[in-house]
């Protein structure tokens, strides 16, 4: 990909019998890692959840309230999408983890709606969606108090991040969200390039001598940005 960063750093070369032994050292350690996480994770399960006033968004047809991004399932995951009312596209990161998203079809079976709430205009959702070629609702909560009330708005400005709800009839709670890093287990993207032999390339990383780096989401652009 042109722009791509380029080294001639490499890892050490060994023969096929002590790179397995290696890596069977490595798979080790993230046998464990998978064991923490799945302990996380039965936490996660276990927080309580907190009631969730009715918001009222706008939506590409007209309002649209929280209760009725759940349509007729139980759960509801929310991106909060950063997109300030004066710009004309949304943040790359937040489009980079929108590109992550699944097909929401995965998602019935487990009686999950996915939305995303911005503060940008809704007409200005609406044709930067169309542009980026994502499924799901993407409601404005530009006449809403809803970003201010739970933090995806502040003083310094936008926060970008998920919250999962679940409801009981009519009544919607909060049982969790992530922000900042908490989101990456939920881009693939990142992933793959954690598992690649330069990683992130950004400069926090901890890397041999000669890997490539630079600042964090330095190389990170809109999908249709890049030169291929």
């Amino acid at each position: 990909m042109t722009g791509a960063r380029k080294t001639e750093a490499r890892p050490a070369v060994v023969d096929r019998a002590d790179w397995e032994a290696d890596r069977a050292a490595l798979l080790a350690r993230e046998k464990e890692l998978t064991r923490l996480s799945d302990a996380v994770a039965a936490e996660r399960r276990r927080l309580p959840m907190t009631p969730v006033p009715e918001y009222t968004f706008d939506g590409p047809d007209g309002p649209v309230t929280l209760r009725e991004l759940f349509g007729d399932r139980e759960q509801l995951v929310v991106q909060n999408f950063m997109f300030d009312p004066t710009w004309d596209e949304g943040c790359p990161s937040c489009s980079n983890l929108a590109d992550n998203v699944p097909h929401l079809a995965h998602f019935g079976p487990y009686g999950i709606a996915f939305a995303r709430v911005s503060e940008a205009p809704v007409d200005k959702l609406s044709a930067y969606q169309r542009r980026m070629g994502w499924q799901g609702a993407w409601v404005s909560s530009l006449n809403s108090p809803y970003n201010r009330e739970w933090g995806w708005t502040t003083d310094e400005g936008q926060v970008p991040g998920v919250s999962f709800y679940v409801r009981t009839g009519d009544d919607v709670f909060l049982t969790y969200t992530a922000t900042a890093r908490g989101v990456e287990p939920l881009s693939g993207f990142v992933g793959y390039l954690d598992r690649t032999v330069f990683g992130r390339q950004e400069d926090w990383e901890d890397s041999p001598e000669g890997w490539p780096q630079g600042a964090a989401h330095e190389a990170n652009k809109r999908h249709d940005e890049y030169e291929v």
